[in-house]
């Protein structure tokens, strides 16, 4: 792409800086001076105090050219302690540090007229900075890229990457939700990262926390206690203020900002269900419709993590356009996969059968599988009817961070499972059409651990390592009491070494091959599938179940049906006259994972630990009068 170009994005909060001068406005109404403390290095020194001025709004400004692209600053609340900003795009250090003014123009855009990629052909591949490679930083995931490609990803999703405390941590407990984390490269090494994946063709998602803030070196109630409110409790304290337009705005500006400064793709919006908002509208709303008015000159996307099955931010418009949120994390259809590989039934899983593939089928026809039906787990009725729903308003996985990292020893379930299920598992996802996730290191069946892991200091640290265990004690990982001497203790630096990916299994055949079936299941995905996928309409799922067989059937375009059969047995699964005869040997099977499967499907038989993808112009399924 030619032409170098820059992008910067007017913020609210926080420094500014343009023509020589920088601007920093923050909030805190209840302050009775507010100074801009500065230094010529990022280091915790300071050496110059400039007093701001009062607004109306509670609204603190400074406008200065003292403070350059560099320069160490942070704020200092009547007299006190001085503290970093919470809108800054960069820190010199950890999250007790000065922040760092940033020239977010001087990153040259090589890939300035990226205009994005429409939500069907999204294939995600989320993955940990820290752990992916390595060096673990953004630099060092560009000389994956040319891998995710190969091997068919079109997406990129990062776990959360905003500044964090301490050095290494999954990244949900961030603080300073603008500053790319530091170890990783900040916001000049997240800047190439975009760029070079664009260059290659694939999008960039990022995982954003809007529901709570990080216990280590979150500032904000000390100096901006109106940005809370501490009547309502969370699990992390408490609840963000969002029916102050200061705080709203603070977090419907972060996701503009990452989407225009960085030229991000998507954003993984995590646990909605958790955000306390007060106000009519909820913050999701609002924020996904700033996001689809604002950017219009390229494919943006948001899609959201949320415990209610809900369907409302999922809605399609009457032409079949996204007004709001384009897909949702479906975690049932995850827990179907996992407790069928597995017969897991502790905790949610007790919810899902693992000896019937009923549950499964109706994930993969209409969307959830709780649609107002009573849950075991949670002891309330669950979900609203998603039938209607496209199959892409869905994202679907069999592994993801915390369904591998919440485990006790954060086993994947390529361990857990016979190869044989495992590979149906994935067969199944990468051609169902839900929108695909994969894990890191999924493409090549990676069984390595990827567990819980934090940094932290003193009574913190203690806590969260006593709290992970008292979490498992009744789980039957723990049945053997020695089980205990070996837990990952989530602030020991070697549970973050044991979770880094392992790139060596490359060179394993076992790995080799599974990498090879992935490049093929992703080539089908591309080349036969995705076309069907841009106006898919909602509504045409249907399925035929027995056992741990299954039919699901989708009319994707008009007289294009797309069929997926499944036998997640050890034993061969007789059809009988469940497929109409005289269509069937007329369909096109574009894959199985056995040299003569279709035949024997043909004849009414459906051989053990198999998948088929069947595209043809008539429904396969018999209708109950024709059986």
């Amino acid at each position: 792409m030619n032409g170098a170009r820059t992008f910067s994005f007017d913020l609210g909060w926080g420094a500014q800086y343009e023509d020589g001068r920088t601007r920093f406005r923050i909030w805190a109404p209840s302050a009775g001076s507010v100074e801009v403390a500065s230094a010529e290095s990022d280091e915790y020194q300071c050496e110059r105090f400039e007093p701001m001025t009062k607004g109306e709004g509670g609204w603190w400004e400074l406008v200065t050219d003292q403070v350059q692209p560099g320069d160490g600053y942070g704020f200092r609340f009547d007299g006190g302690k001085v503290r970093p900003d919470p809108a800054a795009r960069a820190q010199g250090g950890d999250v007790h540090w000065l922040s760092r003014v940033v020239d977010p123009n001087a990153h040259k855009w090589r890939s300035a007229e990226w205009a994005g990629r429409p939500w069907h052909e999204c294939v995600f591949y989320e993955l940990h900075v820290g752990t992916f490679t390595p060096e673990g930083t953004f630099d060092a995931v560009i000389g994956k890229l040319d891998h995710l490609r190969d091997t068919g990803i079109t997406a990129i999703e990062l776990m959360p990457i905003a500044q964090f405390g301490g050095q290494r941590g999954w990244g949900y407990d961030g603080v300073l939700l603008y500053a790319p984390h530091q170890v990783y490269g900040g916001p000049e090494g997240l800047k190439r990262l975009v760029d070079a994946a664009h260059e290659r063709g694939l999008m960039v998602f990022l995982d954003v926390v809007y529901n709570h803030f990080g216990p280590d070196g979150n500032y904000l109630p000390e100096y901006v206690p109106e940005f809370f409110h501490s009547e309502i409790a969370t699990p992390w304290g408490a609840a963000i203020a969002y029916d102050e337009a200061p705080v709203r705005e603070f977090m419907i500006e972060n996701a503009l900002y990452w989407m225009n400064e960085f030229r991000i793709d998507g954003l993984r919006l995590d646990a909605i269900d958790s955000i306390k908002d007060t106000t009519e509208t909820p913050l999701v709303k609002e924020l996904a419709a700033r996001v689809r008015e604002t950017i219009t000159d390229r494919h943006v996307h948001i899609t959201t993590e949320d415990d209610r099955n809900i369907r409302w931010h999922i809605e399609r418009g009457e032409g079949g356009e996204i007004p709001l949120v384009s897909g949702e994390w479906n975690d049932d259809f995850h827990h179907t996969a996992h407790v069928i590989g597995t017969n897991d039934q502790e905790g949610y899983y007790r919810d899902y059968d693992p000896n019937s593939a009923e549950q499964m089928a109706t994930a993969l026809a209409t969307g959830f599988v709780f649609q107002g039906q009573e849950s075991e787990h949670r002891k309330r009725r669950v979900g609203t009817d998603s039938a209607e729903l496209p199959p892409t308003a869905f994202v679907n996985f069999i592994q993801n961070h915390d369904q591998i990292g919440n485990r006790a020893f954060g086993d994947r379930l390529r361990s857990l499972s016979s190869g044989r299920v495992y590979d149906c598992l994935q067969s199944i996802l990468l051609l169902s059409p839900q929108i695909p996730l994969m894990f890191q290191g999924d493409e090549f069946g990676d069984t390595n651990s990827f567990c819980f892991f934090t940094d932290f200091d003193g009574e913190l640290a203690n806590s969260v390592s006593k709290g992970r265990k008292r979490e498992f004690k009744s789980f039957a990982a723990f049945e053997d009491p020695e089980a205990a001497d070996i837990f990952p203790d989530p602030n020991d630096e070697r549970t973050f070494e044991i979770s880094r990916l392992d790139w060596g299994r490359l060179t394993q055949p076992t790995h080799k091959r599974r990498l090879q079936v992935t490049r093929k299941l992703l080539t089908i995905r591309q080349e036969t599938l995705m076309p069907l996928l841009g106006a898919a309409p909602g509504g045409t799922g249907m399925a035929l179940v027995e056992g741990l067989g299954f039919v699901v059937a989708w009319e994707l375009q008009p007289g294009r049906f797309w069929h997926l059969v499944a036998n997640l047995s050890d034993e061969v699964w007789d059809l009988e006259d469940a497929l109409v005869e005289d269509q069937i040997g007329r369909a096109s099977c574009v894959y199985t994972n056995h040299k003569n499967a279709f035949e024997e499907v043909t004849g009414g038989a459906v051989p053990a630990c198999c998948v088929l993808a069947i595209l043809s112009d008539t429904l396969l399924i018999a209708e109950p009068d024709d059986e």
